[in-house]
């Protein structure tokens, strides 16, 4: 049986908006919300129109349910705040959105005799009404005891989602997966944009797009059998030549070049895919052009050393040095014979 709160919200962020936006249409009143930024008056005005705009210790005061939607390095600091300040009350509910967090950190909430819930939406947002369609089927992970479980799995189905528990303890586990596969994949999808770029592609968004769109559909349906190309090929001269003009013409995405097809090396290596000496090979060329390895050796450089003419080559010279191996090369190095082919 649905149960109208009153709801209020400090921090009209992307996230806060769009939230009380979703509780609002769903039937629930929000009564007041905070946000003294210029963009968080703009998205009150867009997304919540004839809300009060108040102070977060009046926002607290005047409702059943108060929405946390604040940066997760102030959430503590603000509960805290508005414990101290007699804000909050006994039976309200007090429900934040932060991922990493769970409910230790509403403590100050719980000495009141409020009921903490935590509610993190698995979702990017724009802080638009574009995003109000996206949280149909978006996972909520909770995080509540007790009877409170009822009201947090509520408000998630509420907002159009699906519940998901995630223990107290697994808060930040669980949080860090979420954040290395969408905001990273930001930053990759940015960079591959710029190397595309650098060959004069005119539209890599597009030119992405579709690639990009059975990857990650095969991605989560696969997983490392999904994986294609040169790596889990184990096509050395493409990957050396990969690397020598990103080097030249896209440098600021080398070191992620690097350190992702290191892990896309590891794993093809793991499960059998790739033959060990042709790991090896490829490992040895990606520890030319990382700085971390590179530096320990004289003349290796992000960019590898020039060859040296033969003629001016005594006949016991030594060759150029080479960069001293990775730890994830030595590890192939050190297990070709017990690895799988």
């Amino acid at each position: 049986m649905f149960h109208p709160y009153r709801v209020g919200v400090v921090g009209a962020g992307r996230v806060g908006a769009v939230l009380a936006a979703a509780l609002r249409a769903a039937g629930h009143e929000i009564v007041a919300v905070a946000g003294e930024s210029d963009a968080s008056r703009g998205r009150i005005a867009a997304l919540l129109p004839d809300v009060p705009v108040a102070k977060p210790t009046a926002v607290a005061r005047a409702c059943d349910v108060l929405l946390l939607t604040v940066p997760d390095d102030m959430l503590g600091n603000v509960v805290r705040t508005l414990a101290d300040a007699g804000a909050l009350h006994e039976v309200q509910y007090v429900v934040h959105t932060s991922g990493r967090h769970g409910l230790e950190v509403l403590e100050p909430a719980v000495a009141v005799g409020a009921h903490p819930i935590a509610l993190h939406p698995a979702m990017t947002f724009t802080g638009t009404a574009v995003d109000l369609d996206r949280l149909s089927g978006c996972v909520f992970g909770l995080t509540a005891t007790g009877p409170d479980r009822a009201v947090a799995e509520a408000l998630a189905l509420d907002l159009g989602g699906h519940p998901m528990w995630v223990p107290e303890e697994m808060r930040t586990l669980y949080h860090a997966g979420l954040a290395h596969g969408a905001n990273h994949l930001v930053t990759l999808v940015t960079e591959a944009m710029e190397i595309l770029a650098a060959a004069g592609a005119a539209d890599p968004a597009g030119t992405l797009r579709p690639l990009l769109t059975a990857a990650l559909d095969n991605a989560l349906e696969q997983g490392d059998a999904a994986l294609t190309g040169p790596i889990v090929r184990g096509d050395a001269g493409t990957v050396a030549a990969h690397l020598a003009d990103i080097d030249a013409n896209a440098p600021q995405t080398l070191g992620s070049y690097v350190a992702l097809a290191r892990a896309t090396l590891a794993r093809a290596v793991a499960d059998g895919r790739l033959v060990p000496l042709r790991a090896q090979k490829i490992g040895r060329l990606l520890d030319r052009y990382d700085p971390a390895v590179a530096t320990t050796a004289p003349g290796s450089a992000a960019t590898p050393p020039a060859p040296v003419a033969q003629a001016a080559q005594p006949a016991q010279s030594a060759q150029p040095a080479e960069p001293a191996a990775h730890p994830a090369t030595r590890a192939i190095t050190g297990s070709l014979p017990g690895l799988r082919r």
